[in-house]
């Protein structure tokens, strides 16, 4: 009796080093820990980037839409009709203060640069920017156009502004309103007809004439490559008509405006990947990560001692 009782408690013995071991394998290790804590680690510390980079970029699209507002305010009536106030902007525009000559060189989209700067405002891109930066501070439905050639390549910048239903074509760069031979304004499908076109610009000096409005797009995402083409299609997807929009023409027109929408992208997705990675955490490993505020008011505390202690 006694040996059989051995016998079992030896082969209980065994069956509980089996469990074990088994528990052992299927336990995370140390370095799963530490490569979860090392991905917590730099998550956490990116999100604080982030957040700190939300609250400056938030504050230069401020500065920025002041500083703008500013300007539309000191050339545009408020009471004035949308034509008035379209008229009003290009009479600036043309006539305004004497401006620097010598501008930054490449693809500006800061207006406080476009406003200030008389060669930036003979181009028809930063041109287009002044001008739909300064008509969305007045209030008006403004949206960029751009030309292009039969390779699909950009020709010439315009703008779009929605009066009473339509969205006329203004050309910043020429200081114009394209109207026709009657003096109705026009819109983009009305200058696909040849004929309207040449009667609409053929009085304005240095207008040339091989621009065309049979091909156009209000947002050029060619430079991106694959990347711009998968963009558009999830875009497109996510939010129909999205290219047609005033304000996917004004991200693309206000640097700070474009930095601030990035920087709160990027924040989000950091926050969503910080709940998932504490769920993983907590459900997966058995790890409690600790709460980033909790680390700041330990740290905050202890700096706080320390000086209280010196």
């Amino acid at each position: 009796m006694p040996k059989k009782l051995g016998t079992v408690r030896a082969i209980n013995a065994a069956d509980a080093g089996l469990i074990e071991g088994a528990i052992d394998v299927a336990r995370p290790g140390v370095e799963t820990h530490s490569v979860f804590r090392a991905v917590w680690i730099a998550t956490s510390a990116l999100l604080l980037l982030a957040i700190a980079a939300t609250a400056y970029s938030v504050a230069w699209e401020y500065s920025t839409r002041r500083y703008v507002k500013g300007f539309s305010d000191a050339i545009v009536p408020s009471a004035a009709t949308p034509e008035e106030k379209i008229d009003a902007i290009l009479r600036w525009m043309s006539n305004g203060p004497a401006r620097l000559d010598n501008g930054p060189e490449g693809s500006i989209r800061d207006p406080t640069e476009t406003l200030n700067y008389g060669s930036l405002l003979k181009v028809c891109g930063t041109a287009t920017n002044a001008f739909v930066n300064l008509a969305d501070s007045a209030g008006l439905s403004s949206r960029r156009l751009l030309l292009l050639d039969a390779n699909r390549r950009t020709m010439h910048v315009v703008a779009e502004v929605l009066v009473d239903g339509r969205w006329i074509v203004v050309d910043p760069a020429f200081r114009t309103v394209l109207r026709d031979s009657a003096g109705h304004t026009l819109t983009r499908k009305d200058l696909t007809n040849r004929a309207v076109f040449v009667a609409a610009t053929g009085g304005i000096a240095g207008y040339d004439p091989s621009y065309t409005y049979d091909r156009t797009q209000h947002v050029r995402m060619a430079r991106l490559g694959g990347a711009g083409s998968f963009l558009r299609v999830a875009l497109g997807r996510l939010a129909p008509g999205w290219e047609d929009s005033v304000t996917a023409s004004l991200v693309l027109e206000r640097e700070s405006l474009a930095t601030m929408m990035g920087a709160v992208l990027l924040m989000m997705a950091l926050v969503l990947l910080r709940i998932f990675l504490r769920w993983y955490g907590v459900r997966r490993l058995g790890v409690h990560p600790p709460e980033m505020g909790a680390r700041l008011l330990k740290a905050w505390s202890a700096y706080f001692d320390s000086g209280a202690g010196a």
